[in-house]
């Protein structure tokens, strides 16, 4: 069965030193995930969720230093 190039490069040796930042549509929306912040926009719906979640998790809801309210 043939080698991946990544594979190769670890296998020799020759990986990078330093990881990339990982720019893939999953890392952005896992780290959005994490540090959850006011909506932007959306729907009266996605406002509704969000004040809710707000009330059943205060503690993970990271405050928007910059809100226009």
């Amino acid at each position: 069965m043939p080698m991946s190039p990544d594979e190769f490069l670890r296998k020799y040796g020759f990986d990078k030193d330093e990881e990339e930042r990982d720019h893939s549509l999953r890392h952005n929306a896992m780290e959005h995930a994490k540090h959850l912040k006011r909506p932007h926009a959306g729907t009266p719906f996605d406002w509704e969720d969000w004040e809710r979640f707000k009330q059943d998790h205060p503690d993970e809801v990271e405050e928007d230093d910059d809100r226009r309210d």
